[in-house]
């Protein structure tokens, strides 16, 4: 039973982490491409 539990509230908390990472990596993508762009080092 508490096994069970734990399995269902890793697979939210996997899920929830996802949903909230994959906007900060947009950001990080978009800030990271705009200050390459802006400082062009490159």
């Amino acid at each position: 039973m508490l096994k069970a539990i734990a399995d269902v509230l890793r697979s939210i908390g996997g899920a929830i982490a996802t949903v909230v990472t994959l906007p900060f990596r947009a950001v990080a993508r978009l800030f990271g491409g705009a200050s390459d762009t802006a400082h062009g080092h490159h």
